[in-house]
């Protein structure tokens, strides 16, 4: 369990964050076109994890257009922005903002990768939601870089996690 702040109030995550060195959980998302997306797909290719609890809230969206404008740059980098928004709420998002940059997944169905990454909010009024986080994985699914961002109203720490990739 985490310990993170919403407003003023202290809420709890179900878990920790993968630790650097471990091999990342695998996970089952769903993607925009409904299909089906697992951390294997990616193989090959290097991660970040932009993980938040809703695209529809300012911190949110601001994550999701700053790693879109930083990954133009990245060779074999995938940029990964999670949440349990349902699929149409995350493309009207990237159709209304021209987003071209980051892939963004759901975790609607079973919410199992919210439980598997520690980052499932298990108190306060948004319980059930992803906290804030970034977790960066090598091509081979190692966890290079993590980051539990300790305020839901604060952004994470972009230029740290992207370091990690240079």
């Amino acid at each position: 369990m985490t310990k993170i702040k919403l407003g003023d109030n202290t809420i709890e995550t179900i878990g920790t964050l993968p630790k650097v060195g471990d091999t990342a959980p695998d996970f089952d998302l769903t993607a925009q076109d409904l299909s089906s997306k697992k951390l294997s797909d990616y193989k090959g290719s290097r991660v970040v994890m932009n993980i938040f609890p809703s695209i529809d809230t300012n911190v949110c969206a601001t994550s999701v257009r700053k790693f879109n404008e930083k990954a133009t740059g990245l060779k074999n980098t995938k940029v990964l922005c999670i949440s349990k928004d349902l699929p149409f709420a995350q493309q009207r998002f990237v159709n209304d903002e021209e987003i071209n940059n980051v892939t963004n997944l759901s975790d609607f169905r079973d919410g199992n990768f919210g439980k598997n990454y520690g980052v499932e909010m298990s108190s306060g009024a948004l319980r059930g939601l992803h906290s804030r986080a970034v977790v960066v994985l090598d091509e081979e699914g190692k966890v290079i870089y993590n980051q539990q961002v300790p305020a839901i109203g604060e952004e994470p720490d972009y230029l740290s996690a992207l370091k990690t990739l240079l």
